[in-house]
């Protein structure tokens, strides 16, 4: 089975804004970076049920699972046949809240 990738708003801006921290620190590793994670990501269309929950799962009323790539958390719930990524956070930040 396939499923869809959908990234929310907030997952698109966690990645824009990742991509610009790499890009200050090192502008060619940012274009490799970029292109790594959306894989990942684009990864999910098949056997999401393989990332583990994530911690976050306790506090909200879905299960949410995380997929890690390099020092991030891809956070994602799976409905139906789409995978619906919810934010992109670095393992170094908090966990996400739901207010977040």
């Amino acid at each position: 089975m396939s499923y869809s990738v959908i990234l929310t708003d907030e997952a698109e801006e966690d990645l824009k804004a990742a991509a610009r921290w790499v890009a200050q620190h090192s502008p060619e590793k940012a274009t490799i970076w970029y292109f790594d994670i959306t894989e990942a990501i684009e990864s999910l269309r098949n056997f999401p049920l393989r990332c583990p929950l994530a911690p976050e799962s306790k506090t909200f009323a879905t299960q949410i699972r995380h997929l890690l790539f390099d020092r991030h958390r891809i956070l994602f719930i799976i409905e139906d046949e789409n995978v619906y990524v919810l934010r992109v956070r670095h393992q170094a930040q908090d966990m996400l809240k739901p207010d977040d």
